[in-house]
């Protein structure tokens, strides 16, 4: 599949799916109907959806996404039970740190999911994207720790669930 087609794929698809949603049938006049205004909004915003370059159209794509939502689930309620914890706690735990993580993600839209996986997780918060580094303010950094093992802790299995449907 050519790069410059994607976007025209995933706009299109995207509209197909919400039309489908909205009507809530298959009559064929409505669906005459989605295809001709999704057609017409794919060529409106496809050009100017590059971001979504990064996307990877394929069978596989979709259980990754699946697998991705299921992981950030866990993450989120771990990272939330654990923030619960040390704000109830008599004596607060943290330790704040900025720090920068280096990330194998290419794309833009790979690095803005993973920016926003960090973010959405209590106690981790994207600060900058700068190239293939993301400054993350993270509220329990324990001292003298090595980058390579904070990495792992904070992006860990984020890009191995990302890389699955973005590049």
């Amino acid at each position: 599949m050519k790069k410059e087609s994607v976007p025209y794929i995933s706009v299109f698809l995207i509209c197909m799916v919400l039309w489908l949603m909205l009507t809530a049938t298959f009559a064929t006049d409505e669906l005459i109907s989605g295809f001709v205004i999704a057609v017409v909004v794919c060529v409106i915003t496809a050009p100017r959806m590059q971001i979504l370059n990064g996307l990877r159209l394929h069978l596989g794509a979709f259980p990754g996404v699946l697998a991705y939502l299921f992981y950030f689930l866990y993450a989120l309620l771990k990272a939330n039970l654990d923030l619960a914890k040390r704000v109830l706690s008599r004596n607060m735990h943290i330790h704040p740190q900025m720090v920068e993580i280096k990330t194998s993600m290419q794309s833009d839209l790979g690095k803005l999911f993973l920016a926003n996986s960090i973010t959405l997780t209590p106690g981790t918060l994207t600060v900058d994207v700068n190239d293939d580094k993301l400054l993350v303010h993270w509220i329990d950094c324990p001292e003298g720790a090595d980058m390579k093992k904070i990495t792992g802790e904070i992006i860990g299995q984020f890009e191995k669930y990302l890389k699955r449907f973005v590049k």
